[in-house]
């Protein structure tokens, strides 16, 4: 999540569907930092931390924009999409961080978030094998993933400015998120982001890779 560094450990989807998602409002491009930077302290931001994110793979999906599913930390990761505001902003519910091996039903369950099917005929899958899968598959596609985050609040929203490498394309991107609506937009209002196209980190990855 933006500006917040969270343990990362393995969460069951029953564990991952008490967890309160957070609105997210998210724009990709370039001087994105430079403009944040020139407003970043008229905003009243409070700093927090900067960290550079273990590479992660992202695996895109040509059936649907909703599933967020990655690996990070030897973690599978999948977080779907369960609404928008009426600002327009995103609200993705963690579905659970599984532990390679991956047990056969926890892959399927995002298989079917991510819309494809796929032959399962083992019990656990390790992280190499899930890969490879994902590489010979004809809807998904693995995308390398790089970041340099720099989180702070404004008004209590969390925020980060990042630059983010898509296969090793560099791309700058902002973001806020709250539970709070009306704050995320006084927050991006604040930043001089509020006008920029909502983009989440699915459609950017596949806009760079040329998926879009």
């Amino acid at each position: 999540m933006a500006g917040q560094v969270d343990e990362n450990r393995a969460t069951s989807a029953a564990e991952a569907a008490r967890i309160i998602p957070r609105a997210e409002f998210r724009v990709f491009g370039q001087g994105v930092i430079d403009l944040v930077g020139k407003k970043i302290w008229d905003a009243g931001a409070v700093l927090q931390k900067m960290r550079r994110m273990p590479p992660e793979i992202y695996f895109l999906s040509t059936q649907t924009d909703e599933a967020n599913v990655k690996v990070r930390d030897g973690l599978l990761d999948i977080k779907t999409k369960v609404g928008t505001t009426l600002e327009g902003y995103e609200i993705f519910q963690p579905r659970g961080k599984f532990q390679f091996p991956v047990k056969q039903a926890d892959l399927k369950a995002i298989l079917t978030h991510l819309r494809v099917e796929m032959p399962l005929q083992e019990d656990e899958y390790p992280i190499e094998t899930f890969i490879q899968m994902a590489h010979r598959h004809p809807d998904l596609v693995p995308v390398s993933v790089e970041k340099m985050r720099y989180g702070f609040t404004v008004g209590g929203v969390i925020c980060e400015y990042a630059q983010v490498w898509f296969n090793g394309a560099l791309i700058e991107s902002a973001c806020c998120e709250s539970e709070d609506y009306a704050a995320i937009r006084l927050a991006a209002e604040a930043l001089g982001i509020a006008s920029m196209p909502n983009t989440n980190y699915l459609r950017a990855a596949k806009r760079i890779v040329g998926m879009e």
